[in-house]
C-alpha cells in the first residue's frame, strides 16, 4: 500500500498529467492556427482589405492566449512535487515570459476588438466576447 501511494507513483501520475495538459495546450494552439489559416484564405479570396483580416487575428489571438494558459499550467504541475531551487527559478522565468506574452496578447485583442467595434458603428465591443471581470 505504501508503494502505491509513494513518491514514485505520485511522480509518475503528475508526469502523466503534465503531458496531458501540455498536449491540450499544443492542440489548442494547433487548432487555432489551422482555423485562422482557413479563415485567412477564405477572407483573402473574398476581400483583400487589411481590416477584413482583423477578426482572423482576434480569433487566433484567443486560441494562442488559451494555449499559453495550458502551457503555464503544465509548468506549474511539473514543479508540484518536491521542486528544487533551480526548478522554481526556471518556473518563475517561464511563468514571467508566458504571463507577459499573454498580457500583451490580451491587450492587443481588446484594442483590436474596440477598434473593430468603432469601425462597425458600435459604441463598445461585443460583451459576449469580453472575459468576465475585465474592462474593455
Amino acid at each position: 500500500m505504501d508503494d502505491v501511494l509513494g513518491e514514485e507513483w505520485l511522480s509518475h501520475s503528475v508526469d502523466l498529467l503534465v503531458r496531458l495538459v501540455e498536449t491540450a495546450g499544443a492542440l489548442i494552439i494547433f487548432v487555432g492556427a489551422m482555423t485562422a489559416l482557413v479563415r485567412f484564405v477564405v477572407v483573402g479570396l473574398r476581400d483583400r482589405r487589411t481590416r477584413a483580416f482583423v477578426p482572423v487575428r482576434l480569433g487566433l489571438g484567443r486560441f494562442l492566449a488559451l494555449g499559453l494558459e495550458f502551457q503555464l499550467a503544465s509548468d506549474i504541475l511539473r514543479t508540484a512535487i518536491a521542486p528544487t531551487l533551480r526548478e522554481i527559478g526556471e518556473l518563475a522565468a517561464v511563468a514571467a515570459i508566458r504571463t507577459a506574452l499573454n498580457f500583451f496578447l490580451a491587450r492587443e485583442i481588446r484594442q483590436e476588438r474596440a477598434e473593430l467595434a468603432r469601425s462597425e458603428g458600435r459604441a463598445t465591443p461585443d460583451p459576449v466576447d469580453e472575459p468576465a471581470g475585465r474592462p474593455s
